[in-house]
């Protein structure tokens, strides 16, 4: 379903200013870090728009739309995730709209949207089970 996380997702996650190193990280780690950082950026966004930071809104709804588009669609194996990877680029590219509109329309009820359709594919994510570390 996802490719290895390639260069590019890696540098897309250290351009949106997260805080925690991937270096060493698992393909499984940074998609759980990106996705980290883009519901942190959504809920920030919230904020700044309910406190009238217009500014602070659209940085924080930009960097949500770039993880979105240069971390996880990126991380997408079309071809090995089949229905599920094409889904999810689907529910990435209606994210991305939304934000946009959000963005334009200063429309708080958008950014909850969104949030609430990226939490429970985040929920899903982290509870994949692992290999144990050593194991090919």
């Amino acid at each position: 379903m996802f490719t290895p996380v390639s260069a590019r997702a890696a540098s897309a996650y250290k351009r949106v200013g997260a805080q925690t190193s991937i270096e060493g990280a698992s393909p499984h780690q940074v998609i759980c870090l990106l996705f980290e950082a883009l519901v942190q950026s959504l809920h920030a966004a919230r904020g700044c728009l309910a406190r009238g930071d217009i500014e602070g809104k659209g940085q924080s709804i930009g960097k949500a739309v770039r993880i979105l588009e240069e971390g996880l669609k990126a991380a997408l194996d079309i071809e090995a995730g089949g229905e599920l990877a094409v889904n999810l680029r689907g529910v990435y590219n209606y994210s991305i709209l939304r934000l946009t509109t959000a963005n334009l329309n200063n429309d708080i009820t958008l950014i909850e949207e969104v949030t609430q359709l990226i939490v429970p594919v985040f929920d899903a994510w982290k509870s994949i089970p692992l290999p144990p570390v050593g194991n090919a």
